[in-house]
């Protein structure tokens, strides 16, 4: 069975690029799907391709690092016929809800001197 390693892109990426350097290294036409939106809400796009062994997954990766990818998920055990939007979309949302986000730096401000004698009662 193979794996799927999804990338997502910003708008600026050009898909173009993504799919000729994926045709470039190797990946047929039929082992990868762009996934686009024609509205301007989803400026963001989705990339998923079949992965069979590690030396794929590196060079697919090394490839959406190239491009700009701004996150990427390996989903195991997964055949191109599953890896519609749909499906791909409910498991990167399930990650998203499991992964531990760091959280922003909070400093404690602390007293350095207890109540002297200038507090009145």
């Amino acid at each position: 069975m193979s794996n799927i390693l999804a990338g997502l892109f910003g708008h600026h990426s050009d898909y173009k690029k993504i799919e000729a350097d994926l045709e470039n290294s190797g990946f047929k036409d039929s082992e990868y799907i762009v996934y686009l939106h024609d509205d301007e809400l989803h400026s963001q796009y989705l990339v998923s391709v079949v992965v069979k062994d590690e030396h794929q997954t590196d060079s697919a990766s090394g490839i959406f690092s190239e491009n700009d990818v701004l996150k990427t998920y390996l989903f195991e055990n997964m055949e191109i016929e599953q890896a519609n939007y749909m499906n791909i979309k409910r498991f990167i949302d399930a990650r998203n809800k499991a992964e531990i986000h760091n959280s922003p730096d909070v400093k404690i401000k602390i007293s350095t001197a207890g109540i002297d004698s200038e507090v009145k009662f």
